[in-house]
């Protein structure tokens, strides 16, 4: 499984020409599924992904007052911590490989059928943890606007490729 966490100080998602999802503070979380991927690794991912520590503990604004650079200001809280909520986006093309010519091989995505299932055991692990959690439509196209934060972004994968 890998995922792309942004930090963001708000975000939405439109599908289908409606807003799907919305939060305030939080992240966005672009989510693709392998085909290797299970129930378990959804919640391990889920887990990761709650208890980063990639929020500051108080605002940036704050940090600096306080002496803080502005460059590293204090991310010591997680999403658990800090009450921030998660925009969660299937998206597929996260196992999109590029290496071998101009169009990318998909291959190692899960086929639909299997990645619904383990996306939505993400969804719910995230929930069953405290989290606020709202998503895009599986499947659809979506467009997905954002003020990023910091900016902070992330790739994990829970193969711990990188």
């Amino acid at each position: 499984m890998r995922a792309v966490l942004q930090r963001v100080a708000r975000a939405s998602v439109r599908a289908e020409d409606r807003v799907a999802g919305e939060i305030g503070a939080g992240a966005v979380i672009l989510l693709g599924v392998s085909r290797t991927d299970t129930a378990e690794t959804a919640r391990a991912m889920a887990k990761k992904i709650a208890n980063l520590r990639v929020f500051v503990g108080v605002s940036v604004r704050e940090a600096i007052d306080g002496g803080a650079s502005p460059r590293t200001p204090n991310a010591n809280r997680s999403l658990l911590e800090t009450g921030g909520a998660a925009l969660v986006v299937s998206q597929f093309t996260l196992y999109g490989d590029a290496r071998g010519g101009r169009r990318p091989s998909y291959i190692e995505a899960a086929p639909a059928e299997l990645a619904r299932p383990l996306y939505e055991e993400f969804v719910a692990a995230l929930r069953g943890l405290g989290v606020t959690v709202a998503t895009g439509v599986f499947q659809a196209h979506m467009e997905i606007e954002l003020v990023a934060d910091g900016p902070v972004t992330l790739h994990l994968d829970s193969d711990k490729t990188f």
